[in-house]
């Protein structure tokens, strides 16, 4: 089996870490997460990195959890979910941390606490014109994570990130622009030679400044976003043990509307 998530680090600074189930969209088990918390580590720990570049292989960026693992777990799904979303917040915390930018490209799907939370707790982000980004924690009858909660709304602010958790639409790279969730848009065969054009200006600054300055914005949510992870990893955990999360698990997979009872 290949390694769920790739590092790279080269001698200009630059390290791209890269999600790698394209198989499954790249979708976020346990394993994945703590692979891509590792790679977080590795590069705080390597004295080379400048600017650190996150996508994802294949067609899609990241699509979320990945339903499949969660609905094979039947019963015990609460107590793995307690596991995918220790590592989750871990991962999130470390990218907030970290002293190099993180720069995102976003292309296909961004999708769940996963997928826009990874968008959200990056520093810039690039957009595909391919790509799509959504929460859809309520469609599946969970509630928010990643720290979305918080990142979300600092972002966009109050009322349309309401919207986007409560209502789920899908936003098209131009959507997501206009709300600020985004900070370009470039065409999807442009996408790869922009992250590195962004990363190579970024790896030419000073180091200092950029961690300094990226530690100052993120002071002004950073204790509330940590503080809100420990209650979102609770209430995802928690609604996992529902009928109506079985439910909207069966009706991904299925591709079918879910028909929910509040149970």
């Amino acid at each position: 089996m290949s390694d769920p998530v790739l590092l790279d680090i080269t001698d200009d600074g630059i390290a791209r870490i890269r999600l790698n189930r394209p198989e499954a969209a790249n979708g976020l088990d346990a394993t994945l997460l703590r692979a891509l918390n590792d790679a977080v580590l590795s590069c705080h720990g390597d004295p080379r990195t400048r600017v650190v570049v996150l996508s994802g292989e294949g067609p899609n960026f990241c699509a979320g959890g990945d339903v499949k693992t969660f609905a094979s777990k039947g019963e015990g799904l609460p107590d793995y979910l307690r596991e995918a979303t220790a590592w989750l917040q871990i991962a999130t915390a470390s990218l907030l941390r970290l002293k190099a930018p993180v720069v995102t490209g976003v292309h296909g799907f961004a999708a769940g606490g996963g997928g826009l939370g990874l968008v959200c707790a990056s520093d810039l982000v690039v957009a595909a014109r391919s790509a799509r980004i959504f929460s859809g924690a309520a469609r599946v009858g969970m509630a928010p994570d990643g720290g979305t909660s918080v990142t979300l709304t600092q972002i966009v602010g109050a009322r349309k990130a309401m919207e986007l958790l409560l209502l789920n639409p899908t936003l098209t790279a131009d959507e997501a622009l206009a709300i600020g969730l985004v900070n370009e848009v470039v065409d999807d065969d442009q996408l790869d030679k922009r992250l590195l054009a962004l990363a190579g200006e970024l790896a030419a600054m000073a180091p200092l400044a950029l961690a300094a300055t990226k530690r100052l914005v993120w002071a002004g949510l950073g204790a509330t976003i940590e503080e809100r992870l420990g209650e979102e990893a609770r209430v995802v955990s928690e609604l996992s043990g529902t009928a109506d999360a079985r439910e909207g698990l069966a009706a991904v997979i299925e591709r079918r509307a879910p028909a929910f009872e509040g149970r």
